[in-house]
Order: structure tokens, then sequence, then C-alpha cells
């Protein structure tokens, strides 16, 4: 736009600042409508006919005329009081103006009148240009155009709109001045502005101005403004010729605004072709719009910004303050910070945009320091704004050391108090708590936002973020509903953090109102809080929500499909799903990326498909992120489960420097799953030599294995290593440590360090319970328990098998019953199938078959092989009695797993004991046509030189003279010592003799004679696979006193501790 003054005689053109005003001293030139335009609306009041003049201007006009008879004194008297307040911004030189009007009687001189409102409206004196225009007799075109103008550079939209719709109703034609400010006001009055302003662009296209360029620049603004609209805007840049370079520059704008940068480019191109010949040239506008839309080409947009540095510079450009500072900005948000570094010191002139650019850069590649250091370079040589400190407040949480950067935030909030700013502008108080948070001092940033007299949405997002970054959960929530409460409505971000801090806490039902919350507002259209419910429904465990949630969203990206392919992955359920999802997502066209790679191998190796394992792998290899280690940790994890440790193996020794503690753990954890315990400890020993520190999980994985396989000796060497390591006090080792003593047989050392315990988690608390129960102490178990219901954790449905498993061993029926029905009456757990399966162990080791019967007839849900199986057992214990019930069970068992052998064998043991050989032989006979083996009985004990294991009748061991003589001289002193070999035990149709003499060489009795044979007065520890005999239990009562010595037997179901003729279960086993 012009910025000159024009003044003609007659006729004037007057611009002040950016708007050109065309007015009119003598000649009246009101242009009325012969119709008036149906597109608008109608007429407020009837105007004055133009042949008509009231005679009251008239006479007014007689008497100006009377003080400046003189026309060539009244014009230079117009002119001196023009040149004197054309210009003026000042209220007071307004009024002023005002006054010479009305004094020198120009009060109906339609020229100064309209300067007078032109003056008004620049020094924001509405009220008064508003009062001149009402007060004016006759008014034109522009008197209209300077009002209208003067509401709209004024931030009045409204009025100028209304202003324009009475101007057209008292058909007065508008000027393009009047138009393009009309326009401009609808751009800033939101969708209703638009309507209006696609009227007034309706009523201008039947008009001269149609193709007029100021106007149609205008319009251009105007539609690039609205979101859908840009396609309106092209149309009008088409229809205008010939464009000027602001015509060029606007459509520029309109894309780069609208995020279409490659549209944006194509228009520069053109208008260097077309504009070149019209010998005009790209300015800094045209540029400064390029070069902010480079930043939206993530691949290519540093290279194309380089190029544009080419460009400025052949154009001159480089020293402008407005295109230097854009180039600042783009090259420090693309890191190269020594670029931008460059083009501002080399800028002629620079300000705080410049210096605010240069900052957010060194933030955003995490140079903090140097983004406080450059501030205060530059504080004394720039005009720093209010803009400046909220972008210095970012640098802070960007320092190396939090505990400085919060240090140096803090000084500066103290000048900012110091010096009147801090309640200056509301960003000043939402950049401190921001900095406050991000440094985690997030008290400092509450009492920042309890201070605030003003908050708006963004001061309680950054409260509210804050809080849930901090892991301050609760207040995060509260802090959202006490926001509601204030009728603000939250962003898509604050709903974002609220359902974080929910999904921290468990909360589900909170999480649900929030999303009905987001529905109502429609904040769910939102990607980012569409994942964040993802997020919640998956890790509270709601796999069904979290699916519907994902099934309703309008669009997805990486995050969506990786927060369901993870919620599904972690649940048992629905692995099957996450491998098909996966599939969709694939065949949709996404690229996995290593979030998606981690969680689609967890379900993987949960579901052991090795060949998929191997196909995923494949993929990881194609997208090239195997080198990633935590790829790499997810594969070495998958192929351990599946059963692969040549390729874990393989994995693990190309990984190299990349090992991290997860990498150890997954070997260690690899090969204790594949049952390869000493390449395990091996593993342990290979860390401790290459210096890897063994965490938590390390000990926890291998003291698990321990226990697995009852190595007490291997276990307590894990014990001193965690010793060594300080882990000893950690709650998750304590807790395996308890666990791998209670399963090797020292339940002595388990319950000593389950007392000097400084914490206990659940895990501690059951694994000491099960312990005892195992152990045959179930009163010591059922102590335990009211302990920990005064002073521990809420009990879940592992503790509850334990309590159970010791009253059965007990044979406390009635206190059992009463646990099993505070389970759902007090704790709220339903019973699951192994609570139904102890209580019928309880039943059946008390002898109450019949009660069994009853109990499996009342239960709330269908037997299943578990419970069949319990029942089976209950039945061959008790001497034949009730084998209606065993055949009922045998026969379910035999439907459900016919291939079992355990099935088999438990329906032969029941028929022996009760003697009735005919029905063990057609038992055996079934057995082998199913083409069935029973698993082998053995027992094995460990000694200073390995692992021995024995079975029935052994004879293979080299030891073996030694083993049989003293197994002869141990049987010698039993029967002296009263012991009778209980025949019924040996479950074969054989004599008497040949039943005793089966019975003395069990696995066990092989296997404390061998331990016997060596010097020794240490405890007698023996692992057997099967429940250990009647006839065998009896003896090492015997054994235990003869030879002085506690033996500890541990068979499939529990630990026997013989001791001085007794054992620890009181012979109820």
């Amino acid at each position: 736009m012009s910025r000159c003054f024009v003044h003609i005689h007659r006729r004037k053109v007057v611009a002040y600042g950016h708007s050109l005003v065309l007015t009119s001293s003598r000649s009246a030139s009101s242009i009325p409508h012969s119709h008036h335009d149906p597109l608008f609306f109608k007429p407020i009041s009837n105007p004055l006919p133009p042949s008509s003049i009231p005679l009251q201007i008239l006479v007014d006009q007689y008497k100006s005329s009377q003080l400046h008879s003189n026309p060539v004194q009244r014009d230079e008297k117009v002119e001196s009081l023009v040149r004197r307040y054309r210009d003026s911004c000042c209220p007071k030189d307004a009024d002023e103006f005002h006054l010479q009007v009305f004094k020198n009687g120009f009060v109906n001189d339609l020229f100064l009148c309209n300067t007078l409102i032109n003056v008004y409206a620049r020094v924001g004196d509405l009220g008064s240009a508003r009062k001149v225009f009402d007060e004016m007799l006759l008014r034109n075109s522009v008197t209209w155009s300077c009002l209208i103008s003067g509401y709209t550079q004024n931030r009045m939209p409204n009025e100028a709109c209304g202003l324009f719709m009475r101007m057209v109703a008292d058909n007065f034609m508008p000027n393009h001045y009047s138009f393009s400010s009309a326009i401009r006001a609808c751009q800033d009055c939101g969708e209703y502005g638009l309507k209006f302003g696609m009227q007034i662009h309706g009523l201008m296209s039947k008009t001269q101005y149609c193709t007029d360029v100021t106007t149609s620049n205008v319009l251009i603004s105007m539609y690039g403004s609205v979101v859908g609209m840009v396609d309106y805007a092209r149309r009008v840049f088409d229809s205008i010729w010939p464009r000027n370079l602001i015509s060029w520059n606007s459509m520029i704008s309109v894309y780069c605004q609208r995020g279409d940068a490659i549209s944006a480019f194509v228009i520069f191109s053109t208008v260097q072709k077309e504009v070149m010949g019209d010998r005009l040239r790209p300015n800094e506008y045209t540029f400064g719009s390029l070069i902010s839309a480079t930043i939206s080409f993530v691949d290519s947009g540093l290279t194309l910004l380089k190029q544009m540095l080419s460009r400025v510079e052949k154009s001159g450009f480089s020293h402008d303050l407005y295109v230097g500072s854009a180039l600042v900005s783009g090259f420090a948000k693309f890191g190269s910070i020594n670029y931008a570094k460059d083009i501002f010191q080399r800028m002629s002139y620079r300000n705080a945009v410049s210096m605010n650019g240069l900052i957010i850069g060194l933030v955003r590649q995490s140079r903090g320091e140097e983004a406080v250091e450059l501030f205060a370079e530059m504080k004394d040589s720039v005009e720093i704004n209010l803009d400046s400190y909220v972008i210095l407040l970012t640098a802070f949480p960007e320092f190396c050391v939090l505990e400085d950067g919060k240090r140096k935030g803090s000084e500066v909030h103290a000048y900012l108090i110091r010096t009147g700013l801090l309640n200056a502008k509301i960003a000043i108080g939402n950049g401190l708590i921001n900095m406050y948070a991000k440094c985690g001092a997030i008290n400092d940033a509450s009492t920042v936002f309890r201070l605030m007299d003003n908050k708006d949405s963004v001061t309680w997002n950054s409260m509210i973020t804050g809080l849930d970054q901090n892991e301050h959960f609760l207040d995060a929530v509260e802090t959202f509903q006490e926001m509601r409460r204030t009728g603000l409505f939250p962003s898509n971000f604050t709903m974002i953090s609220a359902l974080s801090s929910s999904t921290s806490l468990g909360w589900i039902r909170v999480g649900e109102q929030l999303h009905c919350e987001g529905l109502k507002l429609g904040l769910d259209l939102d990607v980012s809080v569409s994942n964040a419910l993802l997020a919640l429904y998956g890790e509270t465990g709601s796999v069904e929500e979290c699916q519907k949630a994902f099934s309703l969203m309008l669009e997805y990206d990486q995050v969506s499909w990786n927060s369901l392919i993870g919620a599904l992955a972690d649940s048992e359920s629905s692995l099957l799903e996450a491998v098909k999802n996966f599939l969709v997502m694939m065949r949709a066209g996404w690229r996995p990326n290593r979030v998606t790679f981690i969680s689609i191998l967890a379900a993987v190796s949960s579901l052991s498909l090795h060949a998929l394992g191997k196909q995923i792998h494949g993929l990881v290899l194609k997208h090239n992120v195997a080198a990633d280690t935590a790829i790499e940790n997810a594969l070495l994890a998958c192929y351990g489960k599946c059963g692969d440790m040549r390729d874990c193996e393989s994995i693990f020794s190309r990984m190299s420097n990349r090992r991290d503690e997860v990498s150890w753990n997954s070997m260690i954890s690899g090969y204790i799953h594949n049952e390869l315990l000493p390449k395990a400890m091996d593993m342990v020993w290979f860390m401790t030599q290459r210096g890897q520190r063994l965490d938590g999980f390390t000990f926890a994985t291998v003291l698990s294995a321990c226990a697995t396989i009852a190595t007490l000796e291997c276990g307590m060497e894990v014990h001193g290593c965690s010793i060594r390591a300080c882990l000893e006090s950690d709650v998750v080792v304590g807790s395996a440590l308890v666990d791998m003593y209670a399963k090797c047989g020292r339940i002595d050392y388990a319950s000593r360090f389950f007392e000097l315990m400084p914490a206990r988690n659940l895990y501690s608390w059951n694994s000491m319970i099960s312990g005892y129960s195992r152990h045959g102490h179930g009163r010591k178990a059922l102590d335990l328990f009211a302990r920990m219901k005064l002073h521990g954790p809420l009990p879940d449905h592992v503790t509850f098998v334990g309590v159970l498993s010791a009253c059965s061993h007990v044979g406390l029926v009635n206190e059992g019953f009463r646990h099993f029905d505070s389970m759902s009456e007090v704790y709220g757990l339903a019973p699951r199938m192994e609570h139904f399966s102890c209580m019928v162990d309880l039943l059946g080791r008390a002898g109450e078959l019949n009660k069994v019967e009853d109990f499996l007839n009342k239960m709330p849900v269908k037997p299943n092989i578990l419970i069949w199986r319990t029942v089976l057992g209950a039945c061959s214990r008790a001497n034949g009695r009730n084998t209606a019930l065993g055949r009922r069970a045998a026969e379910m068992l035999l439907e459900m797993e016919p291939r079992n052998a355990v099935n088999y064998v438990l329906l032969s043991n029941m028929y022996a004991s009760g003697g009735k050989w005919e029905d063990v032989a057609k038992t055996r006979v079934a057995m082998r046509k199913a083409f069935v083996k029973k698993e082998a009985g053995c027992s094995w004990v460990t000694m200073k030189d390995g692992v021995h294991v024995f079975v029935a009748g052994d004879k293979s061991h080299p030891e073996k003279d030694l083993i049989y003589e003293k197994l002869k001289e141990l049987n010698t002193k039993m029967r002296q010592a009263g012991y009778v070999p209980e025949t019924r035990f040996a479950l074969y149709d054989l004599e008497g003799e040949n039943k005793e003499e089966l019975l003395s060489y069990h696995s066990e009795k092989i296997a404390v004679a061998f331990v016997l044979t060596r010097p020794s007065k240490m405890p007698i520890r023996i692992m057997k696979n099967l429940r250990v005999c009647g006839d065998c239990h009896s003896a090492f009562k015997y054994i235990s006193e003869i030879v002085g010595r506690q033996i500890v037997l541990r068979d499939s179901n529990r630990f026997h501790h013989f001791e001085n003729g007794q054992c620890s279960c009181g012979d109820y086993w």
C-alpha cells in the first residue's frame, strides 16, 4: 500500500498508515444505487434524495461561506489544518483538530470531517469518530469507508460489518477500501464472518471491483484463514489479472499456513517466471513464508532451506531482519545450529525475534547452557520482549545438570518478580510452571500455580502435565477435576495427561469417566487422545474396551497400532489377536518400528511359535533395525522360549558391546527355561568376569531356577553373590531367596531370612506361607496368614492356594472351608480352579469321599483335569473305598487326556490298593493299547562330586556293591528296631516275600543308602519325582533314628523331615 499523502483540490487522496482513504471536499459525491441489492439487506432508513438539500444545511453553508468569503484563503486554511494534523497519533491532537474544525466553521466540510474521522480512528477513539460520523449532515462513500476501516484496524470487526451493512442499505456504493476493510473484519469474526464475507464477495462480483487486485488480495487472505477454504482462495487468485507481488505473496502465505508447502513452492516457481518479466522480484515476505514452509519437509527440508539461503543471498535479503530471523529459526529447528549462528552474527540488525529463534533451536538440541549464555550476551543489545523470557524459561530444563537449571531458573523467577513482569503476561507464569515441573521441582511449580491471579487453559494443562510427569498422579487427577469446576474446557493435551495419570494409578473407572468427557467435547477425534485411551484400557487389562476404542477411531498412527498390539500381547488370552492385528497392520501398508517388533516378539515368544519368530526376525533384518539392543533382547527372549538356544547364542555373540543387563538376563532365562542350569550358572560367572553388574532380576531368575530343581548348594552360592552385590535387602531378591530356601528343603533358613527382611511384598508373604504348607507346618502357615491380614498386603489368589494347601496337609477341614468362603465374602476374590482342587484334596486326605462328591456337584464351574485328577488321587489312597467315584473321575480324565500315563497309573493304584488285580491288569492293557508309558520313578541326591540319580532296583551305579551292602545293613537294623514292610504298597499281584524284596529296592532307599556310604554328619537331602510310598515313609522314620541324622525328602507333593523316628507330616500326607 502507498505510504504517501496526496492532496488534490476538490478531489483528494489521503493515506494514513497502511490504509488508503479517498476523500472529496466540495462535491458531496454520494453514489446512490438505483435499486437495492437483493443479496444484502433492506435499507434501515430512506436516504435523502441527492437533488434535495435541507434548508439548515444551506444556511450552515452560507454562514461558512461568510466566514471565508475568499475561496483561496479558505483552501489555504483547510490545507494548513490537514498538514498539521494528518499524521497525528495523539488523542490530544485529535481533540484539538476537532476544535479547530468547529471554530473555523468547517463542521459541514466533507473533506475535513472525513479526515477527522481518520485521525480519531488512528488514535483509537472510535467513540468520537462515530459521533463525528453521526453528526455529519452529508456523507459520501469515503465517509463510510473511513469509519469502517477505523473499526477494522481497532479490532472491532462486528461494528465494521454492521456499518458496512448499513452503508449498503442506505444505497451508498462501497468502494474498494470499504470492501477491503469489511472483508478484513469478516476474517476476524470467525465462522459467522466467513458467511458474511462470502456475501460481500457476491456483491463485489457485481461491481467494477470484481477483479480489483486490492480487494482480491484481502479475499485471498480471508479464505486462506479458514480450514478447507484454500480452493476458494485459489479461485480468487486465478481471477486476478494483472497480479501484483502482494497477490503472489498472499497465495504463498495461505499455502504455507495450511501446511501445503509443495503448492507454495510451485507458486514460487511460477512467480519467478511470470513476475520476473514484469521487473518485479520476490521480497522479504515471499522469502519469509517460504523459509517457514521448509520446516514441513522432514526429509528434504534442510537441503531446501540451504537452497533458499542461496536464493536469499543472491536477492540481497540476507541482512534483512525479517528474512534473517526466519532463516535463523529454520536452521535452528533443523538442528543446524552452526548455520543459524552464522546467519545471526551476519545480520546487520538483530531483534528479539531473531534471538528467540536461535534460543529455541539451542533448546531443541538440549543445549540449554548455550541458550542462556546467548540471552545474557544479547539482552543489552536487543530490546527484550516478554516472549523472550517465556522462551528463556524453556532452556533451564535442558541443562545437563537439572539442579543447575532449576537454580538459574529461580534467579530469572526472582528477576521477574523484582521488575514486576511476573504478572504482565499469563505465558510467563505458564513458563515458570513448565520450567519447575521439568526440573523436578513440582512443589515450586504448584506454588507458582496457586499464586497466579489469572489462569488460562495452558496454565492448567502445564500444571496437570507437570504433576503427571513427576508421578504425582493423584494430584494430577484432582487438578483436572478442579479445572472442570472452574468452567474451563480441557484441551487434548490436558485430557492426555489426565488419562496418563489414571492409567498409572490403575483407575479404570476414572479413566472411563474421562473417556465420556472426551466424547462429549469431541476430543476423542484427536489421535493422541485416542492413543491415551488405548494405553489406559491396555495397561489396566481391559482388552475388549481397548479393541472397541481402536475400532471407533477415524484415523490411526503408528502409536495407535503399537498400543493395540502391545495391549493384546500383554494379555494371555489375546496373544493370537496380537499376531492377527500385526498382520492387518502390515497389509495396510504401515511400517513397523522398534516398539511394534518388541510387542509382537513378546506375543510370539509366549505362544512359542518358532517359525513365526523366524519370519519376524526376517522383517527386522529387512527394516534394518537388527542392531537395536531392545529388539535383539526381544529376539533373545523369543528364541529362548521357543527352545532355540543356538540362535540365542548366535545373536548374543553378535551383540558385543551392545549388551545390557536385559541381554544377559534373557540368556540366563533362556538356559533355565530349557533346563540348562549349568550353562545358566556359567553365564552368571561370565557376567562377573566381564565386570557386568548383576541386577535384582538376574538373581531372582537364577534363584527361581535353583528352587525349581532344588539345588540348595547352587542357591546358596547365588545368595552369597547377592550379598556381595549389596542386593540382599532388595525385596525382589529377598522374596526369591525365601522361595528358593523353602523349595530346597531349608524351611528354617527361609523363615529366618523372611523375618530379617526390611520390607516384604505380596510375593514374600506368599512364598513363606506356601513354604510352610509344603513342609507340613500347616499351623505356622495359618499363623503367618493371620499376621499378613494384620500387617501385610491384601491376600490374592496365590495366597489362598497356600492357605488351603496348609489346611489340607494338616487335616483342618472346617478351617479350610472357612478360609475358602472368606475369599469371596471378605476379599472379593472369585475362587479359581486351583482353589476348588485344594478343597477336593482337603476332603480326600481327610477320607471324606462322600463330601467330595457333594462338593463336585455344587461347584459353580465344570471340573477340569486338575479337579478330576485330584479326585482320582484321593480315591487311590482310600484303600479301595468309593471306587465308583474313582471310576467316574478316571472316565472323565481318559476322555480329556487319553494319552496321559498319570491317569492310568492312578486308576491302577486305586484298584491295587483295594486288591482288585483283574482291574489292575485291564488298566495296564488299556495303557499299552493307548501307547503310553509310565514315567519311571527316580530319586537323586546332590553330593560334592555331582548329582547321583537312582531308579528302583538300580545296579548301574559304580558303587553299587557298597550301596546294596549298606542297604542290607539298614534293613537288618530296621527289622531289629521293629520295622515291618508294608506290602500293601507293592502294587503288584505277587507273593509276600517278593513284595518285600520289591519294596526294599525303591529308589529313595537306594539313594539314602548311597549317602550313608559317605562319612558325614550333615542332613541327608533326597529328591524324588513321584509321591513317596507308605513303606518308604515308614522306613525313613526308622533310618533317621538308627543313623542319628535328619533326612529331608522332597517328593512330587511336599517335603518330609524325618528326625528321631518322626516325620514332620505327622503321618498325615
